[in-house]
């Protein structure tokens, strides 16, 4: 049985959150818009990527402009003329992971036919991940208490997990399942902890069963 979630409702909020802090990105390069220099058949949402990697691999701090520029196949003046800054490129990576991982969470509410909470959690969490965590919770850790554009992004991401796990919980009235639906995201997240740390899958897989039992003792 599926679920009667609207459709990408937490999509056309991500995107008007995405302008907001666009916005931000761009008075705080001083306004300057992407100029001449994008290389021929530029593919933006590869290179987003590609530069994400490398942000994933080494870390903010740690990935040089050499690194990105090599990675991404431009030159230094393509790269300041299509993303002005170290620091933008990074956001605008950042927004578009976060969004890709938000329509998949919403593709696994959508889907899932029996259990769509813990199907979510489970994906959430993903016990065979390995250690390289989550991207965004990542960058949380390591950048939002020194950079406000990183915190806003991160915290209006775990909102909208938030949202699309209480429409699954309660599609008529997700308001009053928020609290149940953040105990289920911060369960999910907490796991991401013990992945890095190199806590085993199956020991993770039953962590998160026990965890679910307390909250759903149903």
């Amino acid at each position: 049985m599926r679920l009667a979630i609207p459709e990408r409702a937490v999509h056309i909020r991500i995107m008007s959150d995405t302008a907001d802090i666009q916005k931000s990105i761009g008075a705080k390069s001083g306004g300057r818009a992407p100029g001449p220099g994008r290389p021929r058949e530029f593919d933006e949402t590869k290179a987003l990527q590609t530069a994400l990697n490398v942000f994933w691999q080494k870390g903010f701090e740690a990935a040089s402009l050499d690194d990105l520029t090599k990675a991404m196949g431009l030159s230094r003046s393509s790269f300041y003329g299509t993303f002005g800054s170290k620091q933008a490129l990074f956001q605008r990576a950042l927004l578009q992971y976060s969004q890709k991982a938000l329509d998949n969470l919403q593709d696994v509410a959508d889907t899932a036919e029996n259990d769509p909470v813990g199907a979510m959690v489970e994906a959430l969490a993903d016990p065979q991940g390995g250690s390289r965590g989550c991207m965004l919770i990542n960058c949380v850790t390591e950048l939002a208490p020194h950079d406000q554009d990183v915190a806003t992004i991160g915290r209006r991401h775990l909102e909208s997990i938030e949202e699309i796990i209480a429409r699954a919980i309660d599609p008529d009235n997700p308001d009053t399942a928020r609290d149940q639906a953040s105990a289920y995201a911060s369960l999910a997240i907490g796991t991401l902890a013990l992945r890095k740390a190199g806590v085993p899958a199956e020991r993770i897989a039953k962590t998160l069963a026990q965890a679910k039992s307390v909250l759903s003792p149903d």
